[in-house]
């Protein structure tokens, strides 16, 4: 077996060294205007943005701060200004149905223009109107016609009287109707007379007064279709007036937009509109001075808000197309809504009131969301999803759809929505819509996954270097110099958890960027951030958050927490594990315990019979009996009851890190051989005994250095880790210090043995060709101790079997 080497101080941090860079402060640099390490993610977004079919929107998928935003915002910011502008669109007033309301699609900036002209249009025949029909030849003509109509009225009533004449009658008008009166000699009788006369008399009269009555009818219905007649032929005047009036200035237009059918048709219907509504163009008839008007609403006078026009999007001044950013997408900002104004106590509105979201902006564009943000908002999601499937964008009121507004609404027609959708968001919420929505999957074909950590090379120093640049340009930042900036690089493979690796979260760098500064600023350094500042602004944020960490501390040392770093103690151990508390990760090591004693339990997890341990690390103590079995009982049968747990821990447990530590420390019961307390161990374990990866090593081992450090360095301490965390390591500067100074020390491990041996200062043992293990060595006393639980357990079964014979025989 390959003996385990202590790492050196070298092989625990790996430094930095730009010096081939040449360049003393940042200020030699150039900003930095590459992609750091995001190839597959780029690739995908220009692959997306490139594909013109239906469904081809994009997820950003990625953790916060990896530069989901800025990249698409510089892809986008190239991309965009290449392509042609979109559409205006314009809603007009539906002369048909007022209530849906019509849209028009005109090319870019021509939207303004047509609202300009239909502003001068109704300008210029709301004047040129009320002049014609001021014009002497109009009102000759109309009072040719109302005299026509009065003679043939005269004549046609000058008839009736001759009839009534003819027939002894007399024919009298009033403001009520016709009166019919009888003659007698000449003269009209009264009441009282006709009452006098004889009933022959009075028959005959009556009879001569229903024959003039049927004609009095006739003549009245004649003289109604008279006027009738002469109205429609003066109604038919003004419409020829005023359609003489505006017939240039619809031309004029209709020639313009010729190339246009929609403003084609809506002119004609504005020409039908205005024949039929002519009297709201003319001046308002008075009432006659001094006379009682009923009370009544107030009237406001015509707006003419037929003939206006809503840009409903203008892109007059869009260069290439358009690119939005929507950072607070509720409904309305993101779908338009249709405002309301209160008048005489009710809301109302109209077409001139629907106003554009960010969805109707970025049309024939880009639309860029934060996934997080869209799905804070009630109704937004399936909303877009049904703009996006049918290709269209309907402004709807939200409270009317829903049936929670009693008003009566408008419901304009729908805009034609050719946009492309990026939504920014993490893995997590990408897998749960691809699982759960089959929309998703049909309407975002494109992921674009952004990595979070790039590889360390040359390339990519001398790339973070000139973001670094980037940054205090951006930001305003003091200069770097090379330390610095060498600082923050080795910071980010910290961050990135590997040596050979940078982290891309740039939020994370860019905040310790600007802390340096901050640092350096009150130490009233005005040269450059150095790479003291650098460390003093880790150092200040780790301080800010350890509060929990510190306490913890401070337990171990006071022995509130059992945890020893000195000595050696049968079947207990020290294991590692990380704790998380949001902003700050830290490690503290744990006392691990384990008792063994004659039975058929096998390995008992205590923390799983308290539910305080998770699915992962109740596998890892499962694996624990698939190694004693395969290793101890393969002519044997395990007798063995073994109770493992974390001592002192009141809260869940989970993975399987401290797997080994487990592994070790129930040997070290079974052979009765203690293990030493200066060291502590991480690493899971396989059934065949290989020491497996782990994560957080960094945190465990200062977590463990730092009890250490409160309890007594002795000079012995150190950690066990697996060897394949090596080049994980990017320790403190503390830490490195102590391992360069052979205070503290760290051993890769590949096996189990290697560790018992590192632990317990004693040969781990092989089988020999005779199938049995080195007499003395760990293994041995193992195997011997398992034989004995087997032996034992049989003779305790066989006696035992034997008294209930004996029993059953009384």
């Amino acid at each position: 077996m390959r003996k385990v080497k202590e790492l050196k101080h070298t092989q625990v941090y790996r430094i930095c060294d730009l010096r081939s860079l040449k360049f003393k402060t940042t200020e030699d640099l150039t900003p930095c205007k590459d992609y750091i390490g995001q190839k597959r993610a780029v690739e995908a977004i220009n692959f997306g943005l490139g594909m013109e079919f239906k469904g081809y929107n994009l997820y950003l998928s990625g953790p916060p701060g990896v530069g989901k935003t800025t990249t698409i915002k510089t892809i986008l910011s190239s991309v965009a200004k290449d392509k042609p502008s979109p559409p205006d669109w314009c809603y007009v007033f539906n002369f048909q149905d007022p209530n849906e309301p019509n849209v028009i699609e005109l090319p870019k900036g021509k939207g303004k223009e047509f609202r300009s002209v239909m502003e001068d249009f109704l300008q210029d025949f709301k004047m040129d109107i009320p002049r014609a029909f001021e014009s002497k030849e109009f009102e000759e003509q109309k009072q040719n016609m109302m005299n026509e109509f009065q003679r043939e009225k005269n004549n046609l009533f000058e008839e009736l009287q001759k009839k009534a004449a003819d027939s002894e009658m007399q024919v009298q008008f009033s403001p009520t109707g016709i009166i019919t009166i009888p003659l007698v000699e000449g003269k009209a009788i009264s009441q009282e007379n006709y009452n006098s006369l004889d009933e022959k008399t009075r028959e005959k009269i009556k009879a001569k007064k229903e024959k003039i009555d049927i004609e009095v009818a006739e003549s009245l219905k004649i003289a109604r279709k008279l006027e009738k007649e002469a109205g429609e032929k003066v109604k038919e005047l003004e419409k020829k007036v005023a359609l003489f009036s505006v017939r240039d200035l619809i031309e004029n237009i209709r020639e313009k937009y010729k190339a246009y059918p929609q403003v084609i048709d809506y002119f004609d219907q504005i020409q039908k509109h205005i024949l039929g509504n002519i009297d709201n163009f003319l001046p308002a008839k008075g009432a006659p001075a001094g006379a009682q008007m009923p009370f009544r609403m107030p009237q406001q006078e015509p707006t003419f808000t037929e003939y206006k026009v809503n840009v409903f999007t203008d892109n007059s001044n869009t260069k290439g197309a358009p690119v939005i950013y929507e950072t607070h997408p509720t409904y309305t900002n993101l779908f338009g809504s249709i405002e309301k104004e209160a008048r005489f106590g009710a809301l109302v509105t109209d077409f001139t009131m629907i106003r554009a979201g960010s969805l109707a902006k970025a049309n024939g564009g880009y639309l860029v969301l934060d996934a997080l943000d869209l799905f804070q908002y009630p109704f937004v999601w399936d909303s877009l999803k049904k703009a996006l499937e049918n290709e269209e964008l309907r402004i709807e009121d939200l409270y009317q759809q829903y049936g929670f507004s009693g008003t009566v609404g408008i419901k304009p027609g729908p805009v034609k929505l050719d946009v492309k959708v990026i939504i920014a968001g993490n893995s997590h919420l990408y897998h749960m819509l691809y699982t759960y929505d089959e929309d998703f999957r049909k309407l975002f074909k494109v992921k674009a996954d952004f990595d979070y950590v790039v590889e360390r090379n040359d390339m990519t120093l001398s790339q973070y270097s000139c973001f670094i640049k980037s940054v205090c340009d951006r930001d305003g930042i003091n200069k770097f110099d090379r330390s610095g900036v060498e600082t923050v690089i080795e910071y980010s493979s910290r961050l990135s958890g590997d040596q050979n690796k940078l982290s891309v979260q740039f939020g994370s760098i860019t905040k310790i960027l600007k802390e340096a500064d901050y640092w350096a600023k009150v130490d009233n350094n005005s040269k450059s951030i150095t790479r003291h500042y650098v460390e003093k602004a880790i150092e200040e944020k780790i301080y800010r958050s350890n509060m929990i960490e510190q306490k913890i501390q401070e337990m171990i040392a006071k022995g509130t927490i059992l945890v020893d770093t000195e000595g050696m103690v049968v079947g207990q151990i020290n294991g590692l594990a990380v704790y998380n508390s949001g902003d700050h990760a830290f490690g503290r090591p744990s006392r691990i315990t384990c008792e063994t004693y004659m039975g058929t339990e096998g390995v008992i997890n205590i923390d799983r019979r308290a539910r305080l341990s998770g699915n992962i690390h109740d596998k890892g103590v499962l694996i624990l009996s698939g190694y004693l079995g395969t290793k101890y009982a393969q002519k044997k049968p395990l007798s063995l009851s073994a109770s493992i747990g974390f001592e002192q821990s009141y809260e869940i447990i989970d993975g399987d890190s401290a797997s080994t530590a487990e592994l070790v420390v129930l040997l070290s019961s079974l052979s009765g051989i203690p293990i030493k307390q200066s060291f502590a161990i991480t690493g899971s374990v396989n059934q065949k005994g290989q020491i497996q990866p782990i994560g957080g090593v960094n945190e465990k081992v200062e977590g463990f250095f730092e009890v250490c450090k409160a309890k007594g360095i002795t000079g012995e301490q150190g950690v066990i880790i697996p060897y394949q965390n090596v080049k994980n390591l990017m320790l403190k500067k503390e830490v490195v210090q102590a391992i360069k100074d052979k205070k503290f020390h760290i051993y890769p491990a590949e096996s189990v043995n290697q560790v018992i041996e590192l632990l317990t200062g004693k040969e781990a043992g092989s089988r020999g060709s005779t199938g049995k293990f080195k007499t003395g060595t760990v293994n041995y006393l193992v195997d011997k101790k398992l034989r004995e639980f087997a032996e034992d357990y049989r003779k305790f079964g066989r006696q035992n079997t034997n008294n209930k014979k004996r029993t059953g025989s009384d």
